[in-house]
């Protein structure tokens, strides 16, 4: 939740002001004392390789409607990050996974209602056939010299790592 839509107090219902609070300005009760605290949102995507070919989807829904990213989302409170990325593949590319590792953590928030943190974790694929589902309209293997037009420069930072371009390769 982005701070200016917060409004009104969750335990007493009061319009909500902001005060300078712990070294920045936050939504703060008048009434009961109550702060507002931006949490960070994590968000986690499965690299999965294979012959090559990276796994990519084609994103349904805005930021970035019609590009390609890898394939993820956020996680849910109290959920395993490995876990979130096996689950996040399975609904948007039909494939059963098992993360071998993490790659890398990427922070910085590209828009509004994005996430603070990406955690990228390299996975294979263990079982199923690619069937593009939740918010993937397509799902393909591409290789890493004819990538498609990519949604996020998280993407590009992940896979350039993995080309060589860091510590982890291929």
């Amino acid at each position: 939740m982005i701070e200016a839509d917060v409004r009104f107090c969750i335990r007493c219902g009061s319009a909500l002001e902001n005060k300078y609070h712990s070294g920045r300005i936050r939504p703060t009760c008048p009434k009961c004392a109550w702060v507002y605290f931006s949490d960070p949102k994590v968000a986690v995507v499965a690299v999965v390789i294979q012959s090559g070919r990276v796994l990519l989807i084609k994103r349904l829904n805005e930021p970035r409607q019609g590009l390609w990213s890898l394939p993820g989302g956020f996680m849910d409170a109290g959920e395993d990050p490995a876990e979130a990325a096996s689950r996040e593949c399975l609904e948007e590319t039909g494939l059963i996974i098992r993360v071998t590792r993490l790659i890398d953590v990427v922070s910085g928030r590209v828009h509004p209602r994005g996430a603070d943190l990406l955690l990228a974790y390299r996975a294979e694929a263990l079982s199923g056939e690619i069937i593009p589902g939740d918010d993937a309209g397509e799902a393909a293997f591409f290789a890493f010299d004819s990538l498609p037009p990519l949604a996020f420069e998280s993407t590009s930072q992940v896979l350039t790592l993995l080309q060589g371009g860091g510590t982890e390769t291929i």
